[in-house]
Formats: structure tokens, C-alpha cells, sequence
């Protein structure tokens, strides 16, 4: 059977998995498939498979999502949240032994982050509303109010977010659905923003991670909540970025990541251990450099929930996730500071679940030429993990997707670098083709191992594609995600040349005067500084750019903070600095075709950014093609509308179609 090349409209014909979980006796796994819809709309659906089964069986239909599905400890309740005829996701609960969902909230600005207690009689969850104001449950039959628009006051820095939008007084507060007698009870009402964490073995105390010190103040502190004397006691010192707070078995220690500070927001995450008895704390990961987390980039899969890290049966060891060298791993780490790779392979692992016997675990795991599905991995045999559900077993199987060949390759000075090329759909030796350079955003994250609907796409469409971690991403040490701080466009810069430089040396097949140049965010800022330093590139494409570091600082919703971290000054210390890495200030020595893309809703690098750009060129007469994206924020390229993102494709595609054709 002959495979079709990869579409654009492929986009539906994927299943992304998302959010696995076990119940608590290890027989059965839940977790959560997403696609696009005929209408354009995300659809997600509540899926339930035995383990030792290869069928899965959807449990909820119909329109709208489900998100974050979790079994009660005694393995007869699984709660999720869903949008299902409602504005915001509300928490339903699911009888394992049949039987409709019911829901069992309607607060008017939704809930998220459910966690059940472990004697199974409560769930904590987030819901937002403003201090003193504590929200009322809407009644069903309740008509919409049609409310005129009101000013927005703005008197806090902080008041815009790329995720939320324009923010109002609410805050994300914490909250227990009590089963016995379906009542709510708010247990904060702050001005802060909390994120619910853990529950203690007792149920009598949780876990939460929260900023109370201010918006100037860019910390993070983990909270120990006492649900009978109501009182909080903070477990770290308002100096550091700590999260995840989650009991051991014992209930005398807590396990956390957190970092603090050292190098800004390029700091490596580690794995730290809180003594409750004495409040000190421990770095188990301190001579490990890596990054604890996933930092891997991709297209299709967008916020995905993230466990903290699961402490073993015994209490003697810890498991969290690990991104390196362009994969994504499960790791153990004892209490003693001992780390083991669970698993190892050229891939992306993107969410597990411990059975609470520990005998195994279930993994989701990606490739680039996979989605992504769900395996079963024992801890009692050294088999590879057995592959338990085939939702993407159609689309791989009629799909003509490349296999990334990998290079590595020196930096200008001397620095090992790692980077990867797909061959177009349909190679000949003998024959030249285009190519097109990819640059991630980030800074700090990492290409790797996983699927990329962009990059199979730009491969099916005739072109070889490369791709690299330049320095300034994980994956590589600490020194080198820090690299580029206060250099951008310096040897990060370099490092993209030299890795364009090893590829056409490697695979002399690439037409050298037919590269094409693309990249979103921070890959947005270096493809606008590529074009204005060299013409090496015939076509550009800049998505979700920065072109003005000066107006960055106070336009984006990071931008106070993100320029002093990153480029290494304010606009009120030092705007010249700022000028100096601003691609708009070398817009005269831009020669090359570009085209410019941004979302109207973007906070994070607002469209002003673009807007400065193209006006800049089309004033000295060069003919940028800008193309704004409504509703769009900085998420448009992995969960922004639907027809948005493929819009944007066509975009892309057609612009390199017309400059690197013969």
C-alpha cells in the first residue's frame, strides 16, 4: 500500500493522548484522547482499558472536554473535569461500576486541578474569585446575563496574562467537594494565586505552592495547609521557584522541585526533599546536571498535567520525568540521592502513573514518527515496554512520515552541539532539494525525539529539514542553557550558522541557494536577526516574534522581569543594551523575503512587535507579507483555533512554495 504524503489536514487525523492513569489496584488505566472535529472544535473523550487488555472503551461522548481524570484511592469513583454544555469545566463524578457522570459543581468561573484525599472522601481542586467575594453556585435554568462592558483599573504589575487574557481581582483559590454531603468548602480567600499540590497520608493536611509576597517578587513558595485549625505554614524562604509539593508514605517528609534562582529563569529544576518535623530541606539532584521536567517542544501537545514528583511504595525512592540530549526519560531517584533511568530510548516520554504496588508503571510515549501512545512497563523483567493502545495505528499506517537522521557538530567555539535533518518525503539520490532551518522558541527548551506536525509537514512538502539546540536550551548542562543570557544573537547566533554550515556539508544533496528559515517566539526573534546579519537564507519566516526589546519590556505580560533575566538590563537601566539585541534596529540590511505571522491575542510577544517590524520594511520599500491571526494568542501553532492553525500552515507552506521552487 502506497502512503500518502502528510497534510496540513492530517491535523484531525491525529489522536493526541493525554493524562494516563492507573487505578490505585494497577488493573485499569484511564486517560483522556483529543482530536479536531469536522466543526473546527477540540473534542476530548474519558477512555477506560484494562491492563492486561488491548482495547480501550470511551466512557464519554458527545462535544466539549474532558480534562484531568483521577480515581479515588478505594477505586470506586474517577473524577474528571468538563466542559460539557457549560462555559467553564465543572467536576463530574463516574461511578467504576456504571452509570452516568454527574456533575457536582457549577461554580461560575470553573475548577481545574482535582485531587482526591486518600481515605477517598474529598477532592481538592481550583476555582477562582476575588478576595471576599466567595462565588455562589449557578443554577442550571439560570438565564446569561447580558452585561454591558466595564473600564478596566489596572493597579497591579502583573495584570495581563497570555493564557487568561486581561486579568480582573480573581485568584485562583482552593477548594474541597466533600462526597458525603456534596457541600463546598472554600479554604482560601486571598489575593493570591494557589496551586493545589498534595494531600498528607492522614487527609488531614494538603499541600499548595503560592507567590504572596507581590508581583516584583518572582518567587514561589510551597504551603502546608491544616485543614482543621485552617492554618498555613510556609516550608520555604521566599527566596526561590519551589513547586510540587507531595507527601511520602510516612507523612514526615515532603518531596518538591524547585530551584533557587541561580541563573534566573535558565535555572536547572531539581528535586529537593522538606524534613516537616525540622522545615530543612535537601537537594537530592545538586551534582545531577539536568533538568527535572519535560522540556521537550512540540505541536500537538499543549499543557499537559504535570504529576510533581511520585514517591515510591516504600518511601526509599522518588520518580519524575527528565529531559536530555533530545530525549524525555522516567527516572528513579533515592532518598539518598541515587538516580536510575527507567526508561531509555530515542523518545519522548510525556506522562506516567505508578500502580501503588510499584510492580509497574504506565507511560505515554512519543516518537517523530508517533503521536504518541500508552505502554505498560514492569519493573520485574528488563522486557521493553508492551504497547497497550494503537489510537494513531491508521493515521501511521497510511502516512509516509521521516525518521530524524541525527548530527552532531562543533560551535564556532569548540562547543559539542546536537541537532537532527528529515529527508523529504520522497527522496532520490542524485536529486537536489530545498531546505528549511527550524528555530525553537524557549529559549530554554529542547528539540528532540517527539512528533512534529510542522516539521513532517515541511518535509512532505519536498523539503529537508533541520533542526537544532543551539545554546540557550536544555538538555545540555547548566552552563549551557545559560549560555545565551545576556548574548542573544551572539553565539547562540553562531551556533544556528554552524549547525547550517555542518548540514549542507553533510548532505551536499541541499541546493545551498535555496534555504529557507523559520521559527516562533524566541525562534521568531532569531530568524529576524538572522535576515538582518546574513543573506545566506533566500526566505524567512518569523511566527510570534520579538522585534524591539525596548517596547518588549512593558508591552508583554513577562516583559518586566524578562528582559532583565534574558538580555541582561531594563529599558530604565540601560535602553541602549536593549537596542543593541534588537532585530528592528538592523532592519536596513534586510534583504530577505519575509513573512510575518502573529496572533491579536498574543500577551507574551505582543503583535505591536510584528507590527514594528513590517511597517519598518515596508517603509524603506521591501515587501513583507504580515498576516494577524484573531483570537489567537502565543499558543496558536499547538492548541490556538483549529482553522487558525491551519490557516497558518497554508501560510507557511505557500511562502516557501514561492521562494525556494525553482
Amino acid at each position: 500500500m502506497t502512503k500518502q504524503a502528510l497534510s496540513v489536514e492530517d491535523l484531525r487525523n491525529i489522536h493526541v493522548l493525554n493524562d494516563p492513569q492507573l487505578t490505585p489496584d494497577g488493573d485499569t488505566f484511564a486517560f483522556v484522547r483529543q482530536f479536531i472535529s469536522e466543526d473546527d472544535e477540540y473534542i476530548s473523550h474519558l477512555f477506560l482499558q484494562k491492563t492486561n487488555e488491548d482495547i480501550a472503551t470511551q466512557w464519554t461522548f458527545g462535544d466539549g472536554k474532558v480534562m484531568s481524570p483521577r480515581f479515588s484511592p478505594d477505586g470506586k469513583w474517577i473524577a474528571f473535569t468538563s466542559v460539557r454544555g457549560t462555559k467553564t469545566p465543572q467536576l463530574y463524578l463516574l461511578s467504576l461500576s456504571g452509570g452516568e457522570a454527574k456533575q457536582v459543581t457549577n461554580l461560575p468561573n470553573g475548577v481545574s486541578q482535582p485531587l482526591w484525599s486518600p481515605d477517598s472522601s474529598k477532592i481538592l481542586f481550583a476555582t477562582s474569585f476575588e478576595k471576599g467575594d466567595l462565588p455562589e453556585e449557578e443554577k442550571e435554568d439560570e438565564p446569561a446575563k447580558d452585561e454591558k462592558s466595564k473600564p478596566l483599573v489596572v493597579e497591579r504589575l502583573k495584570y495581563k496574562s497570555d493564557a487568561a487574557g486581561y486579568l480582573d481581582k480573581k485568584n485562583k483559590q482552593l477548594a474541597l467537594y466533600h462526597l458525603s454531603s456534596a457541600k463546598i468548602d472554600f479554604l482560601t480567600n486571598d489575593e493570591f494565586d494557589h496551586e493545589p499540590s498534595g494531600w498528607s497520608p492522614t487527609s488531614t493536611s494538603i499541600t499548595y505552592f503560592s507567590n504572596k509576597e507581590g508581583d516584583e517578587h518572582l518567587i514561589s513558595d510551597i504551603y502546608l495547609f491544616h485543614l482543621e485549625s485552617r492554618k498555613h505554614q510556609r516550608l520555604t524562604d521566599g527566596q526561590g521557584m519551589f513547586t510540587h509539593g507531595t507527601f511520602s508514605p510516612d507523612g514526615q517528609t515532603l518531596a518538591c522541585f524547585g530551584h533557587e534562582k541561580e541563573y534566573a529563569g535558565a535555572t536547572h529544576g531539581k528535586v529537593w526533599l522538606i524534613d516537616l518535623m525540622s522545615r530543612r530541606k535537601k537537594c537530592l539532584t545538586n551534582d545531577w546536571d539536568v533538568n527535572v521536567g519535560d522540556s521537550m517542544i512540540g505541536d500537538i501537545r499543549s499543557g499537559g498535567s504535570n504529576p510533581g514528583p511520585v514517591w515510591s511504595k516504600e518511601g526509599n525512592a522518588i520518580f519524575i520525568l527528565a529531559s536530555q540530549w533530545g530525549n524525555t526519560d522516567l527516572f528513579q531517584i533515592s532518598t539518598t540521592g541515587d538516580i536510575d533511568p527507567v526508561t531509555s530510548g530515542n523518545h519522548h516520554v510525556f506522562g506516567f502513573s505508578l500502580d501503588e504496588s510499584n510492580d509497574s508503571v504506565l507511560l505515554g510515549i512519543s516518537s517523530p514518527v508517533d503521536p504518541g501512545e500508552l505502554y505498560m512497563y514492569s519493573f520485574d523483567n528488563n522486557h521493553s515496554p508492551e504497547k497497550k493502545t494503537s489510537m494513531n495505528e491508521h493515521f501511521i499506517k497510511n502516512t509516509s512520515l521521516q525518521y530524524p537522521e541525527e548530527i552532531r557538530f562543533k560551535g564556532k567555539d569548540g562547543w559539542s552541539l546536537q541537532g537532527w535533518l528529515l529527508k523529504p518525503n520522497g527522496y532520490e539520490e542524485g536529486k537536489t532539494y530545498p531546505g528549511v532551518l527550524e528555530i525553537h522558541g524557549g529559549p530554554h527548551a529542547m528539540y528532540g525525539n517527539t512528533f512534529f506536525h510542522e516539521l513532517q509537514l515541511l518535509a512532505a512538502k519536498g523539503y529537508a529539514v533541520f533542526y537544532s539546540n543551539p545554546r540557550g536550551s536544555h538538555g545540555y548542562g547548566q552552563t549551557f542553557v545559560n549560555a545565551c543570557r545576556g548574548d542573544y544573537g551572539g553565539m547562540d547566533y553562531q551556533d544556528i550558522l554552524s549547525f547550517t554550515d555542518a548540514i549542507v556539508e553533510t548532505y551536499p544533496w541541499i541546493d545551498k541557494q535555496r534555504l529557507g528559515v523559520t521559527g516562533g517566539s524566541y525562534g521568531g526573534f532569531m530568524t529576524n536577526w538572522i535576515v538582518g546579519h546574513t543573506n545566506r537564507f533566500k526566505a524567512a519566516a518569523t511566527l510570534r516574534c520579538i522585534s524591539n526589546w525596548t517596547s518588549f519590556y512593558g508591552v508583554s505580560d513577562i516583559g518586566y522581569f524578562f528582559t532583565e533575566w534574558e538580555v541582561g538590563t531594563d529599558v530604565l537601566k540601560d535602553p541602549d543594551k536593549l537596542w543593541d539585541h534588537s532585530p528592528l534596529k538592523y532592519v536596513n540590511q534586510i534583504e530577505t523575503p519575509l513573512l510575518i505571522m502573529h496572533g491579536e491575542k498574543d500577551f507574551r510577544c505582543p503583535i505591536e512587535q510584528a507590527e514594528q517590524l513590517f511597517v519598518a520594511l515596508k517603509h524603506r520599500g521591501k515587501e513583507p507579507r504580515f498576516v494577524r491571526f484573531p483570537e489567537a494568542n502565543h499558543e496558536l501553532s499547538r492548541s490556538g483555533p483549529p482553522h487558525l492553525r491551519f490557516a497558518r500552515l497554508e501560510e507557511l507552506t505557500n511562502w516557501f512554495e514561492k521562494h525556494l521552487s525553482y
